[in-house]
């Protein structure tokens, strides 16, 4: 699993130093049951298919995609606006493009269009029931926190 995982924590590592220019500690990962409550404000999906399927998520506090966004475009934002929405869409499509390739060795995979999951919690509908729905913590901006979560599996016949 761990040959799975480990190219989207360094990916996600990558893009927040190189296109937000901030770097992350990355906590230890672990398995999360799709059941549990949590405290995310706002997910970003893009949904995984080929010779394997799942999803990788990006979920975060409001407060945090709003901080972000700016960082990114130098603009202040009070509320999840569009553009906070299309910011928090655009790293998670930066992210599973490139741990996409990170994983060319293991499977051909198609990646979706971002979906964008708001509301205090919200839940997110993973591919299946057997998933194993692996969650990377990362600790931004000295005391924040953000969840990259991801499902994969290997399709029929792959």
């Amino acid at each position: 699993m761990e040959k799975y995982i480990q190219p989207f924590v360094d990916v996600c590592v990558n893009v927040f130093r190189d296109f937000i220019g901030v770097e992350l500690e990355t906590e230890r990962p672990h398995f999360a049951n799709k059941e549990d409550p949590h405290e995310w404000d706002v997910s970003a999906v893009i949904g995984l298919t080929g010779e394997a399927r799942g999803a990788v998520v990006i979920s975060m506090k409001q407060a945090l995609a709003r901080k972000l966004t700016g960082a990114l475009t130098g603009s202040t934002h009070d509320e999840l606006d569009d553009e906070v929405i299309d910011a928090i869409g655009e790293i998670i499509n930066i992210i599973a493009g490139n741990a996409k390739r990170g994983l060319e060795e293991s499977f051909r995979l198609v990646i979706s269009l971002p979906t964008i999951v708001r509301g205090a919690g919200h839940s997110i509908q993973w591919p299946n029931d057997q998933a194993r729905i692996i969650c990377i913590p990362f600790h931004i901006f000295e005391n924040e926190v953000f969840c990259l979560s991801v499902a994969i599996e290997a399709s029929s016949g792959a």
